[in-house]
C-alpha cells in the first residue's frame, strides 16, 4: 500500500465516521415527515447556504465538466463557473428564496409536486411532477456514483470502480435514511468547509507546478502551447486563451445557460428554499453562498484549464473523464505534504458528490412517497407509514442509482445532462411563474411541464434517427436550454387563453406576501 493510498484510507475512515455518527445523532429529530424532508421548516442560513451549494457541485462537475471543458476550451471555461455562482445561486436567491418560502409555507408543500399539486389544484400534475424526479433523477445520480468511482479507481487502481461505487452509496443511505434533511443540513456544513478548504489548497499546488508557474505563468504558457502530433483533440494557445471560448464560444454559452439557469426550476436546489427558517436568514444566505459557489465553481474550471500543461498536452489511457484523476496524482503524489493534500482532496470530491446525491435522493423519494403513492392510492396514509415508506424510498433510490451507474454506459456524464435539462426543462415554467404571478392557470402550468419532455423527448428522437444517440448526447445542453426557454414562453401563453374556475383560491394564496 503507498503512502496515498493510506493517507486517502485514514482520511476516508474519519470523514465516513463523523457522518454516520451525525445521522444517528439527527434520527431523533427526524419523527415528524417535515422534519425528515425540510427540516421543521427551521433551518438558518449557513445549513441552507452550504447545502445549495453542496448540492449544486459534485464530483462530476471536477472529474467531467471541469476536466473536459478545460482541457478543451482552457481560460473561458471559467465563465461558466462564474454564471454559476452569478445566475445560479445570487439570482436565484434574490428572486426565488424567500418567495418560494412564504408561498410553500402557505400552501403546507413540502415538495415541488406537493407545490403544483396545492398552487395550482391539480392532483394530475402532483403525480406527473412525482414521475418526471424519479425517473430522471435516477441517472443524475448515477453519474456522480460514476464520476467518483472513477477518480477513487485512479488512487487505487487495484480496486474495482464498483467497490467505491458501493461504499457510497451504503454511507449515503446511512446518514441520509436514518436523519433525513436534517442529517444533510449538518453534514452539508462541514462538506461545504472541506470543499473550499480543498479548492483553495487544489489551486494553490497546481498554480505552483513547475509547468504552470503561478497565475501569470499560466495565461502566457498557455498562449504558446502547441498540440502534440495526433492528438484526438488538438487545439492553439490561441483558442485556450480566448476569454470568450474562441471557436467553442457556442457550446460554452449553451452550457453557461444550462447549468446555470437550469438550477432555477431542479427540484433539489429549489427544495432548500422551503426549509430556511426567516427573511434575516435568506438575506445571509445569499451572501455566504454565492460566496461559495464562486470559489468552487471558479476554482474548478481554474484547475481544468491548467490540464494541458501539467499533462505535457497528452489525454490520459481513460480518456477525456480521466483528465483531473491523473493531473491530481500529478500534482499531489509526490511528498508527505503533497499526499496528505490528496487525501484531503479526495474527501472533498467524496463530500461534493455525496450531498448532491443525498439532496437528488431525497427529492426523488419524497416524491414517491410523499406525492406519487397516496395520489395513486387514493387513500390517506397515516404519518408512521408515511415516514417509513419514505425512509425506504430513499434506500430503493440510492440501490436503483448505484446498479444504473454499474452498467458502463459510456455517455453517463452526457446523461446528467439529458436529465438536468429535462427536470428543470419541464418545471422552471410552472415554479417560477406560479410563484410571481395570479394569472397563470393549469393549462398553462401543465403546457410547461409536457413542453419540456416534449423539446428535449423528440430533439433526442430525431437526431439519434438520423444520425446517432451519441450525437444527441453531445447536443444535450442545446436541447435543455431550449426546453427551459420554451416552458418559460409557454406557460404565460397558454394561461393567458384560459382562466381560473378558482381564482378567490388564487388571491388567498397570494395573500402569504402581505404575512410575515
Amino acid at each position: 500500500m503507498t503512502k496515498a493510498q493510506l493517507f486517502t484510507i485514514i482520511a476516508l475512515v474519519i470523514y465516513a465516521t463523523a457522518m454516520a455518527l451525525i445521522g444517528c445523532f439527527s434520527y431523533g429529530k427526524t419523527k415528524t415527515l417535515d422534519g425528515f424532508l425540510i427540516g421543521g421548516r427551521n433551518i438558518g442560513a449557513w445549513a441552507t447556504a452550504f447545502a445549495y451549494g453542496t448540492a449544486y457541485f459534485s464530483a462530476v462537475v471536477f472529474v467531467g465538466y471541469a476536466g473536459q471543458h478545460g482541457w478543451n476550451i482552457g481560460l473561458g471555461s471559467i465563465w461558466i463557473g462564474v454564471g454559476n455562482a452569478v445566475v445560479g445561486c445570487l439570482i436565484s436567491w434574490l428572486l426565488f428564496a424567500n418567495r418560494t418560502r412564504k408561498m410553500t409555507k402557505k400552501l403546507n408543500a413540502r415538495t415541488m409536486p406537493d407545490y403544483f399539486e396545492k398552487r395550482y389544484a391539480s392532483k394530475g400534475m402532483k403525480v406527473l411532477a412525482a414521475v418526471i424526479i424519479f425517473v430522471f433523477l435516477v441517472p443524475y445520480s448515477a453519474a456522480v456514483y460514476k464520476g467518483l468511482g472513477s477518480l477513487f479507481s485512479a488512487v487505487f487502481p487495484s480496486v474495482e470502480t464498483w467497490v467505491w461505487m458501493l461504499l457510497i452509496a451504503c454511507l449515503t443511505a446511512v446518514y441520509l435514511v436514518a436523519g433525513g434533511y436534517i442529517a444533510t443540513s449538518y453534514t452539508d456544513l462541514i462538506q461545504g468547509i472541506i470543499m473550499i478548504v480543498g479548492v483553495i489548497c487544489l489551486v494553490c499546488a497546481v498554480l505552483s507546478h513547475g509547468s504552470v508557474g503561478g497565475l501569470a505563468g499560466l495565461v502566457e504558457n498557455l498562449k504558446n502551447f502547441e498540440s502534440l502530433p495526433g492528438d484526438p483533440n488538438p487545439t492553439t494557445g490561441k483558442q485556450l486563451t480566448s476569454i470568450f471560448g474562441g471557436s467553442s464560444f457556442k457550446f460554452l454559452c449553451f452550457n453557461i445557460m444550462l447549468t446555470s439557469f437550469g438550477t432555477w426550476g431542479l427540484p433539489q436546489m429549489i427544495g432548500k428554499f422551503y426549509a430556511v427558517k426567516d427573511t434575516a436568514a435568506i438575506k445571509r444566505g445569499t451572501v455566504i453562498s454565492t460566496f461559495f459557489c464562486a470559489v468552487i465553481g471558479c476554482g474548478a474550471y481554474l484547475i481544468g484549464s491548467t490540464s494541458r500543461l501539467i499533462l505535457g498536452g497528452t489525454l490520459p489511457e481513460g480518456g477525456i473523464d480521466s483528465v483531473i484523476p491523473t493531473l491530481l496524482l500529478e500534482v499531489l503524489g509526490g511528498g508527505t505534504l503533497g499526499i496528505i493534500l490528496l487525501a484531503v482532496i479526495m474527501v472533498l470530491l467524496l463530500s461534493a458528490s455525496m450531498s448532491t446525491l443525498e439532496a437528488v435522493v431525497l427529492t426523488s423519494a419524497s416524491a414517491v412517497a410523499v406525492d406519487l403513492i397516496p395520489a395513486v392510492r387514493k387513500k390517506e396514509t397515516k404519518p408512521e407509514s408515511q415516514m417509513l415508506l419514505t425512509r425506504l424510498l430513499c434506500l430503493t433510490f440510492v440501490v436503483c442509482s448505484f446498479i444504473f451507474a454499474t452498467q458502463n454506459i459510456p455517455i453517463i456524464v452526457s446523461l446528467m445532462s439529458f436529465s438536468w435539462g429535462i427536470v428543470s426543462g419541464c418545471f422552471i415554467g410552472p415554479y417560477i411563474w406560479g410563484i410571481f404571478s395570479k394569472k397563470i392557470t393549469k393549462a398553462g402550468a401543465y403546457a410547461g411541464i409536457l413542453s419540456g419532455l416534449l423539446v428535449v423527448g423528440i430533439s433526442t428522437l430525431v437526431i439519434a434517427l438520423n444520425s446517432s444517440f451519441s450525437v444527441a448526447a453531445s447536443k444535450s445542453p442545446e436541447m435543455g436550454v431550449a426546453a427551459m426557454t420554451v416552458s418559460m414562453a409557454i406557460v404565460p401563453v397558454v394561461s393567458a387563453i384560459t382562466r381560473n374556475k378558482d381564482q378567490d383560491r388564487v388571491e388567498e394564496i397570494f395573500t402569504c406576501y402581505n404575512e410575515e
